[in-house]
């Protein structure tokens, strides 16, 4: 497999180890969520990949795009950054980039914890878009400045390089004229740099509609991740996903401090398992906002590797099947 893009630089597939290839580490949603949306302290987080790592982790994939990135980070105001950094901050603004600052801080927090991170880049969704800045610029000029972040490195930093794109996605079941002007940056940047796509398609079989769009516009099916799969529990939908090529992904196991999530997640996979798609199956948590941490009792990032896994196990999973899900195909996935 060719080698994937980290903070540190390029690592060879193979030696990423376990995989989580869908989380958040340093994220801003407040718009949403007023009272536990916002995730910058520096110490808790370190405490929190600490833990994957010492579960055996070895690779957490950040996909916090620059909407969520402003604010992401120890100085959400910027009061005590250095004048350089603020202008790079500002400058996101202009260009659709990621706020430096964000992956300042994650480039310590992957140093502190010897987890190596992978970077997103993109655009979220609605109602994160800005409407006005989409119309103002063409699908390949917001594609080139995504193929940037991947090949030339994130603005403001000192050449760090994305190594997937997304999440991208869509808010509703439907995608909406701005989420698709997105999605088919992505779609360009995907075709000028062979990156991954890894999309939001919560609640709804959306990924159905957003699958058609970015393969309708050349992107090889296994190159795009449809997320959030286990919020939809419709078997069918999957395996459909599955069929076309594309990667189910099943990463909302925050949700799995109920006994009743974690089962119902099993279910799922197993279904799809039993329906010869193991291949095909990506498994994550989306930590996105205080809740989720195990220090304030949700499942933290190591809860895959120390619990779900022994789920799987007595479903009827062996230890290479389980290997598969949790390093062959993520590795396959960022890899290509």
């Amino acid at each position: 497999m060719p080698d994937v893009m980290t903070l540190a630089g390029p690592v060879p597939a193979a030696d990423l180890g376990p995989v989580l290839p869908h989380e958040h580490v340093f994220i801003n949603l407040l718009r949403e969520y007023r009272q536990s949306g916002l995730l910058n302290d520096e110490e808790e987080m370190r405490h929190e990949v600490a833990a994957y790592a010492a579960a055996g982790g070895g690779t957490l994939v950040d996909v916090t795009t620059s909407e969520l990135t402003t604010g992401a980070a120890t100085d959400p105001s910027g009061l005590f950054a250095a004048p350089g950094a603020r202008t790079a901050a500002r400058a996101r603004t202009d260009d659709g980039g990621r706020d430096p600052a964000n992956v300042a801080a994650l480039a310590r927090l992957a140093a502190a914890t010897g987890v190596r991170i992978v970077l997103g880049t993109g655009h979220y969704r609605d109602p994160y878009l800005d409407r006005d800045w989409f119309d103002r610029h063409t699908v390949a000029e917001i594609g080139e400045l995504i193929v940037r972040d991947l090949t030339d490195g994130i603005p403001g930093t000192d050449g760090t390089r994305a190594g997937i794109i997304g999440e991208v996605g869509s808010d509703g079941w439907y995608v909406s004229a701005t989420e698709e002007r997105s999605l088919r940056a992505a779609a360009h940047a995907q075709l000028r740099t062979g990156a991954a796509i890894t999309t939001h398609a919560a609640r709804w079989p959306v990924g159905i509609p957003q699958l058609d769009l970015l393969t309708g516009a050349g992107v090889p099916p296994e190159r795009v991740i449809i997320g959030h799969c286990d919020k939809v529990c419709l078997p069918e939908y999957h395996l459909e996903l599955a069929r076309r090529g594309a990667w189910v992904q099943f990463d909302t196991f925050h949700e799995c401090a109920s006994p009743r999530e974690a089962e119902r997640r099993v279910a799922l996979v197993m279904a799809l398992v039993r329906a010869g798609h193991l291949e095909r199956i990506l498994l994550s948590h989306d930590i996105c906002v205080r809740d989720h941490l195990a220090s304030r009792g949700g499942t933290g990032f190591a809860y895959l590797l120390t619990d779900f896994t022994k789920k799987l196990r007595a479903a009827g999973l062996d230890d290479e099947e389980i290997r598969q899900l949790t390093e062959t195909n993520p590795q396959r996935a960022l890899a290509g």
